[in-house]
């Protein structure tokens, strides 16, 4: 019934998760769902207003432009110029997108073949192997470990690999290990890509979401970045909007030409009151990106506090809302998260599912209030593991 690539595809690891706390839940389960990095934080009132004002003008409710409203586009332009300093074209270097997730599965029908290589760093967002599988093309996964501060080693990937190159989809700070990259690895990659003619596809999705000071560079603002790269950029985790669907793809006008045609074929856009909604996040103050950053920090120093208190090493991350966990002896990833949805009520995603260089880790997403992971550190205690 179904096609060859939808046979060979495993079941998406969000969907399987969801069907285990669908399941534990109508056994009467107190779930703490620490699994999809969902914000729990609602979508901030002064951007809930502006959709309001907006979608009230029926000018708001035709198809919108292939390639996005030109407000919600220098909007973006603009605040990457203020907050990553780098200076864009709203015109041919911005595209509007239906989140970055759609991007990410996008950009290998634009620019892959059926037998070219795609690289992407693993444990990774499963959609950079998925995408590259749907365009024909063949994954090969950049083992990310914690000797190498979770940075892929571009020196050890094979010559016969590099010579069918064609993308290379990385991202930092990273889902799931939350490792961060400076610009120094970022110089690198781009001498690596001109090197080899390969694209590189850098997904920037939890830039803003920092801790401690820490500040997330653009992989764009390295010298000649413009030259082989587009960035990925999402409103769900910077401005609270997973619902809303919604980010934009900046870089290389001839990439981001390339995408834009791609998605003019398959989408009809983004809803234009959504962008501007968007673009009033944008352009406004960021002060509710600070806040939400703090309610952020305090639930991962009380997780990390408790993970510690278990005996497992956890370092306090600088970005993302995720905490990649080493496993306790003697545990796969699956059945850790199998023994704490079983006996703790507590969802939490294993590292193999990221890739099979995730195995051995599990990840908690900080989504829940503090009261919930007070309780679910309460909950692990007594697995005494």
């Amino acid at each position: 019934m179904y096609s060859d690539r939808i046979n060979a595809l495993p079941p998406y690891l969000f969907a399987a998760i969801d069907e285990a706390k669908a399941e534990a839940r109508g056994r009467g389960v107190d779930v703490i769902d620490l699994g999809i990095g969902d914000p729990d934080l609602p979508t901030h009132p002064h951007i809930v207003e502006a959709l309001c004002e907006a979608v009230k003008d029926p000018k708001t409710h035709s198809y919108p432009s292939h390639n996005g409203l030109y407000e919600f586009r220098k909007a973006a332009a603009d605040w990457c110029e203020k907050y990553k300093g780098v200076k864009l074209d709203p015109d041919t270097e911005v595209l509007t997108l239906i989140g970055s997730k759609e991007a990410v599965a996008h950009i290998p029908l634009a620019f892959v073949n059926p037998g070219d290589i795609v690289l992407y760093t693993d444990p990774g967002y499963p959609v950079y192997k998925i995408g590259t599988e749907f365009a024909g093309g063949e994954p090969y996964p950049l083992a990310l470990k914690a000797e190498n501060d979770f940075l892929p080693d571009l020196d050890a990937i094979p010559g016969d690999i590099l010579k069918r190159a064609k993308l290379f989809f990385f991202n930092y700070p990273n889902n799931p290990t939350a490792a961060v990259a400076d610009l120094a690895f970022f110089e690198k990659v781009v001498e690596f890509c001109k090197k080899n003619d390969i694209i590189a596809v850098h997904d920037n999705a939890y830039c803003q979401m920092v801790y401690d000071g820490y500040e997330a560079p653009s992989f764009l603002a390295a010298k000649g970045a413009m030259d082989i790269g587009i960035e990925l950029y999402s409103h769900s985790k910077t401005y609270n909007m997973t619902g809303w669907r919604l980010g934009f793809a900046v870089g290389n006008k001839d990439l981001i030409k390339g995408l834009d045609k791609v998605k003019s074929n398959i989408d009809s856009g983004t809803f234009e009151a959504v962008q501007l909604a968007g673009a009033v996040a944008m352009n406004g103050s960021q002060a509710c990106v600070a806040e939400m950053n703090e309610i952020y920090k305090e639930r991962r120093d009380i997780l990390i506090e408790g993970l510690r208190s278990m005996g497992l090493h956890v370092e306090p991350q600088k970005a993302t809302f995720y905490i990649w966990a080493p496993l306790p002896k003697g545990f796969t990833s699956i059945e850790f998260a199998g023994l704490l949805l079983e006996k703790a009520g507590i969802v939490a995603t294993p590292g193999l599912g990221f890739g099979a260089a995730g195995e051995g880790y599990i990840r908690f997403a900080l989504t829940r209030p503090v009261e919930r992971l007070q309780e679910a550190v309460e909950r692990m205690k007594k697995l005494q593991f």
